[in-house]
């Protein structure tokens, strides 16, 4: 084994005994568990963005709509389908995975600016649906009236959701399960030509790679992923409104990735503990928090336009 490939496995395992250690040590630098799960969600949101973003080389600013979408997904289904927490999961992943199909098969010709606006213009759409919809998401208040339930193994049922630890276990299981599959894509051969398509398009379409279906597979795939954190978002606040589909969250995701490292796979999870910390942070000190993340962020672009990870990640092979 190679010293880059070793590092590589040392680093892979300082991240994930980090992760498994959270609950233990959040409390002890005066954190809470529940913020290292929202660091999870909302990392894996920002991974599904990158999957499109800094592997495929295609901006999206309306993933916020098919997050909000798992979300609500998940909540209705606890609240008017069955009070199990799986098949809430299961429903608000295929709502966001399909409408994100189904709405990316529309858009998939368009390239640059354009295609970040027309998800834009649909994630608005969404937006806009919840907020008027009263009678069945609650409108403007939320999704409100449900819970995170036990999780039944035959017979038995374990009430381990209502824990906050074993909450981010789970939560963290979740995680790994879609980072795992995100890890596994990248590594195939559709992996490989999604590469080939950030790097130059037009020499990827003359090896004969059908360029559009393989950015609509990248686009579906990336919705699924990320309609999945959104479920767990929902089940961690039992709670769901529509600033859950609102750009502004596409653009906090986007932030996320471009700190954190967009070429770099583990880069948006720094980037999504960086943002949810100082957010938490200095949220609690003052109501312009968003200048000083603003202000980290324009010092990241400038000084490590590679993100903080991928910064790292020079360095080390230099």
């Amino acid at each position: 084994m190679n010293a880059g490939g070793r590092t590589n496995r040392l680093v892979l395992a300082a991240i994930w005994v980090v992760l498994l250690a959270a609950p233990f040590w959040l409390n002890l630098v005066g954190g809470y568990t529940a913020l290292g799960s929202r660091v999870l969600v909302l990392g894996l949101a920002a991974m599904s963005l990158n999957f499109l973003l800094g592997f495929t080389g295609v901006l999206s600013f309306g993933h916020a709509a098919w997050f909000g979408l798992g979300a609500y997904g998940a909540g209705l289904a606890l609240k008017f389908v069955a009070l199990s927490t799986p098949l809430a999961m299961l429903l608000g992943t295929l709502t966001g995975g399909i409408a994100g199909a189904l709405l990316g098969a529309l858009i998939v010709h368009r390239r640059g600016i354009y295609f970040a606006m027309v998800t834009i213009a649909f994630g608005q759409v969404f937006y806009y649906i919840a907020y008027r919809w009263n009678s069945l998401t609650g409108g403007d208040d939320g999704l409100r009236g449900f819970s995170r339930q036990p999780l039944a193994f035959g017979p038995m049922r374990v009430d381990i959701l209502n824990n906050s630890t074993l909450f981010y276990y789970f939560v963290l299981v979740c995680f790994a399960v879609a980072v795992g599959i995100m890890a596994l894509l990248l590594r195939s051969p559709f992996g490989r030509t999604m590469l080939a398509i950030r790097e130059n398009e037009r020499r990827a379409r003359f090896l004969g790679i059908p360029i559009e279906l393989h950015i609509w597979i990248a686009f579906a795939l990336s919705c699924v992923f990320i309609s999945f954190s959104g479920t767990l978002y929902a089940l961690l606040n039992n709670f769901a409104d529509p600033n859950n589909l609102y750009y502004s969250l596409s653009g906090d995701l986007v932030i996320m990735a471009v700190m954190g490292g967009m070429r770099v796979f583990w880069g948006p999870l720094l980037g999504a503990a960086v943002f949810v910390v100082l957010q938490d942070y200095v949220s609690s000190l003052t109501t312009n928090w968003m200048s000083f993340i603003g202000l980290l962020f324009v010092l990241v672009v400038l000084f490590f336009p590679r993100g903080l990870l991928g910064m790292l990640r020079q360095r080390r092979v230099a």
